[in-house]
């Protein structure tokens, strides 16, 4: 399934929260939704989960129009907000099944579907305690299994990694990279960004309601930063080799990065490679040399002006 998001605009008085966004992205995808705070990211989740409706534009799943057949896309859709919002005495196995009737899933099909999302979501041990007693990282669990008892082919995450601690975000990590080997579309926003780039297929930024960038992290770097980033690391001080690598040919922007060197090559891999030689024609121990990948945060800072509405 390919989702497009086509020219979307939401106004809110004489305020523009979304303009004329576009992007697409599809089945077994990962997509990060990023931008800074008022951007206009949890504004166009609402949309593409028939929560809000826009002033311009359209939302397709394949072919459905979101906006003109939202009760259809409903069950399509899979979407977890940036908090639970639940009926705090109610089980974690009441919830879900209150989901799952609303979904219309009657008998067999109803039980075996909570059952499944309790499983793969691991909430079945904290079946029967209340939402109330939760940790943040139980709700979030709780809030992706009410998204998925519907097996939808499209998920939606607003930030569901604030708030939680490492444990919690390695382990949402894992799950999400599951449900994309099992073909689901995903459109995640976080400010985490570093961790993001582990999972990532591509990226979305957006900035005081419009478009930035879309597309995958290494397309919009090369794009971005058309110089390629390499990591040095020599046996000695870093340090000591710095003032050398500023006068090296075709290294620019040499700096420090804990044990390493980093800094960017203007070429391909000949002119790489020749720095190295260069380096270890001069008897310089190298003990590694690597193109570093392309960082999320590194695209945000180089994309975005800080700019807000």
């Amino acid at each position: 399934m390919k989702i497009r998001v086509q020219n979307l605009r939401r106004e809110f008085g004489k305020t523009i929260a979304v303009n004329s966004v576009s992007f697409e992205f599809e089945s077994g995808q990962i997509y990060a939704f990023v931008g800074p705070n008022g951007a206009g990211k949890t504004t166009t989740m609402r949309i593409m989960a028939t929560l809000d409706e826009p002033n311009a534009g359209d939302v397709f799943m394949d072919d459905l129009s979101v906006v003109e057949y939202p009760e259809k896309a409903r069950h399509l859709i899979g979407f977890v907000p940036d908090e639970l919002k639940p009926y705090w005495d109610t089980t974690v196995h009441e919830y879900l099944d209150f989901f799952a009737r609303a979904h219309g899933l009657r008998g067999t099909q109803r039980t075996e579907a909570v059952a499944s999302v309790e499983e793969f979501t691991n909430v079945g041990a904290i079946r029967e305690k209340t939402l109330r007693s939760l940790s943040k990282g139980m709700k979030q669990r709780v809030s992706l299994g009410r998204a998925l008892v519907a097996d939808p082919q499209v998920l939606i995450l607003d930030d569901p990694a604030a708030g939680l601690d490492p444990r919690a975000r390695v382990e949402l990590r894992e799950l999400l990279t599951l449900l994309a080997k099992q073909g689901k579309a995903i459109l995640i926003s976080s400010h985490i960004l570093t961790e993001l780039t582990e999972i990532c297929d591509g990226v979305v930024i957006i900035e005081q309601g419009k478009l930035l960038e879309s597309g995958s992290i290494d397309d919009i770097t090369a794009k971005r930063t058309p110089r390629r980033t390499y990591a040095l690391r020599v046996l000695g001080e870093p340090r000591d080799l710095l003032r050398e690598l500023l006068q090296t040919a075709h290294v620019e922007n040499p700096r420090v990065a804990g044990t390493e060197l980093h800094f960017e090559v203007e070429g391909g891999e000949d002119e790489a490679f020749g720095v190295l030689n260069t380096l270890i024609a001069a008897g310089h121990r190298v003990v590694e040399f690597r193109q570093t990948k392309a960082n999320l945060e590194d695209i945000f800072m180089n994309v975005t002006t800080g700019g807000v509405q």
